[in-house]
């Protein structure tokens, strides 16, 4: 399936060996697509949950792995309450629309985030969907909701101390591995490509810790306008990165 999709016009800039295990997505530029059109905000986040369903379906044809998707930050909670609102009926709307698609394309949704300050239908439409999804392999994706990088690494460090005052953790005893495995993302590999729409250069508390070594892709391209071609010019950018982690281009062409 993945070959006879790189097949297709436009697809033969793409090495199906090296494509990204994980990305993951800031999707920026709703409000201001929505302005550019004189459209309400909420508009404007309606058409990018047709992006996300563009967005995904791609990823699960090239056969990407992992796909995170910033949802909804931490401080997206301080937009007006009517935003909030029409946001979060989205997302119910979203699940209640893809989950069929999901089952039938293999694809298993996880969430990470403070998920109960999601609250009511919406996280109960979420912990749903997770439940009916739990047992798809083709691919997952993951939504960052009600999330904050360092949100992420407060709460873990709390449950090290947690579990240090129990006595399962020794000082001598902490390393990446340990810390990474108190993180939402415990078991995910680090995302490998990181792309943000609208036009914005920063990562926004996103993945804080995961983006180590991640590649960065920006594009002035708002949200709402993305779609699989641009999915693509992004991971033909990433393909032509040499990715050293620290080391030597010799030491990586070495046999």
């Amino acid at each position: 399936m993945i070959n006879s999709y790189l097949a297709k016009p436009g697809m033969n800039d793409i090495d199906p060996s090296r494509l990204p295990q994980h990305v993951a997505i800031i999707m920026d530029g709703n409000g201001r697509w929505a302005k550019r059109h004189a459209l309400g905000r909420i508009f404007g986040h309606r058409k990018g949950a047709e992006a996300v369903r563009a967005t995904v379906r791609t990823c699960r044809r090239l056969g990407i792995s992992y796909l995170t998707l910033y949802a909804f930050s931490m401080e997206n909670w301080l937009r007006p309450r009517h935003e909030v609102s029409a946001l979060l009926m989205l997302l119910e709307e979203y699940l209640d629309n893809e989950l069929q698609e999901m089952m039938e394309r293999d694809i298993r949704l996880v969430a990470i985030g403070a998920l109960d300050a999601l609250g009511g239908s919406v996280l109960a439409k979420l912990r749903e969907v997770m439940s009916k999804t739990a047992g798809n392999r083709g691919m997952v994706l993951n939504l960052a909701l009600s999330y904050g990088g360092r949100d992420e690494m407060a709460d873990a460090a709390r449950r090290m101390m947690a579990d240090a005052l129990k006595g399962k953790v020794a000082p001598e005893g902490v390393t990446k591995e340990l810390f990474s495995s108190y993180l939402y993302t415990a078991g995910f590999p680090d995302p490998d490509l990181l792309i943000r729409t609208g036009g914005e250069c920063r990562v926004s508390n996103f993945l804080l810790w995961q983006m180590a070594y991640t590649e960065f892709y920006f594009t002035e391209l708002l949200w709402p306008d993305f779609r699989e071609r641009h999915l693509i010019k992004a991971i033909a950018d990433y393909q032509k990165r040499e990715r050293r982690f620290g080391m030597t281009s010799e030491q990586l062409q070495a046999p």
